[in-house]
């Protein structure tokens, strides 16, 4: 059972559960060659490291944020001691979030991979990370589109991650005869998202609608796709740029 304080934190945390408990371990998963398990402890690792940057912080002595091998520990957990450290780490980062929300103000800036962002960012991005990987287990189901669907994510997407979105797509991305890149991904009764990468490096922001949109689709799918992932339905989306303009926006949307 999840506790109710957990709950109020990470409102996405029980059906992102139920997704995981619907499959076995080994499944495969949108995510591309990751299975159910690998899901689970990428899952843990945020969690925890989220809750040790943000602790380390209130504390007075700040820490870096470590990369991806963090997750190693939990490679050799067995499937019950995984488990039960992801509920654990879970609920120790909404403890931390309760923290920070009594001793620091909202808009306090705290290092995270290399840049800064504010205190209630820890707990909210766990929560997109939950929406976004339950997707990766269950694709297009109503709950899944729901959350994605909710302006926040698209706004924590944007404002909160921004450029590292772009950083493996940029990678070598071919910058066409102009030497750069911009695509708007539109949708209907909302801001355009709008990425760029050139020669200086890659941008992405939010802006009034102008001019022809690079890809047109519902905020679900537009959040998906800022997340190198597409939908299972292609007629979600739809694009009048040309396949040249298209394939250069799509390589530089290739994955986080």
């Amino acid at each position: 059972m999840i506790p109710s304080r957990v709950e109020e934190t990470l409102p996405e945390l029980a059906p992102f559960v139920h997704a995981v408990q619907a499959r076995r371990p080994d499944d495969g998963t949108w995510c591309e060659a990751w299975t159910v398990r690998d899901v689970l402890v990428h899952q843990t690792g945020n969690a925890e490291e989220l809750a040790r940057v943000l602790q380390a912080f209130l504390a007075g002595a700040p820490v870096e944020t470590r990369g991806f091998e963090r997750e190693a520990p939990y490679r050799r957990m067995s499937d019950a001691e995984l488990w039960t450290a992801f509920l654990d780490r879970c609920e120790r980062l909404t403890e931390v979030a309760a923290a920070a929300a009594r001793d620091l103000s909202p808009d306090t800036e705290v290092r995270w991979t290399g840049r800064t962002v504010t205190a209630p960012f820890f707990a909210e991005h766990l929560r997109e990370e939950l929406i976004l990987h339950r997707w990766d287990l269950t694709g297009d189901d109503r709950t899944a589109v729901q959350a994605l669907n909710e302006p926040w994510m698209t706004e924590h997407s944007v404002v909160s991650v921004g450029r590292p979105l772009l950083a493996r797509g940029s990678a070598g991305l071919d910058l066409g005869p102009e030497g750069r890149v911009e695509g708007r991904l539109r949708t209907p009764g909302m801001d355009d998202v709008v990425v760029t990468a050139d020669a200086e490096g890659t941008g992405i922001r939010l802006a009034v609608p102008e001019g022809p949109a690079t890809i047109e689709s519902d905020a679900a799918v537009r959040v998906l796709l800022l997340w190198g992932r597409r939908p299972a339905d292609p007629s979600r989306w739809h694009s009048d740029a040309g396949p040249e303009a298209l394939r250069r926006v799509r390589a530089l949307l290739s994955g986080y």
